[in-house]
């Protein structure tokens, strides 16, 4: 039998580098490294009886086993089934971690002659105090994850309550989550009429392609979980058979998590990695699922500080439309019928020609005024941000996009009850033709006005009722020309 006395400066130096570092991985070296150097060994390597636990998926291995037996106990540890004991040719001690099994510590092919039992003790003695650095390990981890996972919601929360639109949100909520993960994806999935789920929303490290618009098809296994608010853990996606879309073969451990808040379900964030990644490790799957109930709130919220400032300035530009209506048009109205008036009663007057004429162009130009004032009460009128519905919103949608080519904006001026009058066919040619002429007047030297006018109340040459359009702009005026006018019409 040998004296383990010299061999104690070695041990001392094994127990303590076990402890000098808090990352897992770097810990589990040490304790590979100090049983070789313990036990003069060739090979060591540490059997993790649960990877998942701590995503561990390979065994921490030094030297390479020469003998027949070396390689007999490398096969063991890594399915984590090698004998604890010790014969000539290894040695294996268990690894305790607050009383769980962590794992078996193995030394093989000693260099100088056969283990002995006080290699054995040596390695018991490094075994425990690996088992409380190991402790420490997880615990730091742990709250290094929880630290990141804390900072990744404040951040996703401050950038959803900064004003950004609904899908730049869920792509907020999907990349950080993806990166916080160490996912391959990250992507959001929101109920459907039909009954089933699709794929909005897609963060991805490469191209995402045609992940955006999958949907999880009524009846899958998997969706009564998702639309019940429930959390979905997935092995490997590519052979669960609850998962269904045809982009489940590239993916392997997967979290599917509500996004729910106030007991109204936004969707479903997914985390997928790629085949061959390491599972999702308990902590993980808390920490994220923490964070998705976050991240819905901060949705629901954002959504909320959304509408109330939609509403602010709906009920602004209300106001202003009523202001406009209510003093100038009305005082824009009466001035008109008093211009009439003095126009009617100068007509007489041979000596008051010249002023019956310019009578007559004030009461045009009032006229033009109020149709002015009316088409911008109109767009006032119209829910900010919002694609517009009606025929007037449209064609001021028209001249509003070519305001940010020419510099300025067109006026537009509507005679007739072009809403109830003008069929979906006829004013879809028309905007055409508006946008054709607009674009041509953009590319056309000296424009500075453009004049845009819908008549619903026309009169066709052959008689008929019809709808007219006429865009003028007044480009070649300096050169003593009278601008050009493109008109469109069609019948009712």
């Amino acid at each position: 039998m040998t004296d383990p006395v010299p061999r104690l400066p070695t041990l001392l130096e094994a127990v303590l580098s076990v402890g000098t570092d808090l990352e897992l991985r770097a810990t589990l070296q040490h304790i590979v490294d100090g049983a070789a150097e313990l036990t003069g060994a060739r090979y060591a390597a540490l059997g993790v009886v649960d990877p998942g636990h701590d995503g561990l998926v390979e065994i921490r291995t030094v030297g390479q086993a020469e003998t027949e037996a070396g390689t007999e106990v490398e096969a063991g540890a890594g399915n984590s089934r090698g004998v604890v004991g010790r014969s000539d040719e290894f040695v294996g001690v268990p690894i305790r971690v607050n009383d769980e099994m962590f794992g078996t510590l193995y030394v093989a092919d000693k260099r100088a002659g056969a283990f002995t039992d006080e290699d054995e003790q040596l390695l018991r003695v490094l075994a425990t105090q690996a088992g409380i650095a190991i402790g420490n390990a997880r615990l730091y981890e742990t709250a290094r994850q929880r630290e990141r996972w804390i900072e990744g919601a404040a951040a996703v929360t401050t950038a959803l309550l900064t004003g950004e639109t609904a899908a730049d949100a869920l792509m907020t909520v999907a990349e950080r989550a993806r990166i916080l993960a160490g996912a391959s994806a990250g992507v959001i999935l929101q109920p459907t009429a039909e009954g089933g789920m699709e794929i909005v929303t897609a963060s991805t490290l490469d191209d995402p392609g045609d992940i955006v618009g999958t949907t999880i098809a009524p009846g899958s296994p998997v969706l009564e979980q998702l639309l019940g608010g429930e959390p979905v853990f997935v092995e490997d996606s590519a052979t669960d058979p609850r998962m269904t879309t045809h982009v489940r073969t590239r993916f392997g451990p997967s979290m599917m998590l509500p996004l729910q808040a106030d007991g109204r379900l936004i969707g479903t964030l997914a985390l997928p990695r790629r085949r061959g990644d390491r599972p999702y490790t308990s902590v993980e799957r808390l920490l994220a699922t923490q964070f998705a109930s976050q991240a819905a709130l901060a949705l629901v919220l954002a959504d909320a500080q959304h509408s109330r400032e939609r509403l602010a300035v709906y009920e602004d530009r209300d106001r202003i439309a009523r202001d406009l209506h209510d003093l100038v048009v009305q005082r824009l109205f009466a001035t008109g019928m008093m211009l009439e008036s003095t126009q009617r009663r100068s007509m007489g007057d041979g000596a008051a020609q010249d002023v019956h004429a310019m009578l007559g162009r004030a009461v045009d130009e009032l006229q033009s005024t109020i149709q002015e004032v009316r088409t911008a009460i109109f767009a006032l009128q119209q829910p900010p941000a919002d694609a517009p519905t009606t025929f007037r919103g449209k064609v001021l949608r028209e001249t509003a996009g070519a305001a940010a080519v020419l510099g300025f904006q067109p006026s537009a001026r509507f005679t007739g009850a072009v809403e109830s009058r003008i069929p979906d066919p006829v004013a879809g040619q028309l905007l055409a033709s508006l946008r054709r002429a607009l674009a041509a007047a953009s590319r056309r030297a000296g424009v500075s006005v453009i004049e845009v006018t819908v008549d619903s109340t026309a009169t066709l040459p052959d008689g008929r009722a019809g709808v007219r359009l006429t865009v003028h702009d007044d480009g070649g005026t300096d050169d003593g020309g009278t601008g050009t006018t493109v008109t469109w019409q069609s019948p009712l």
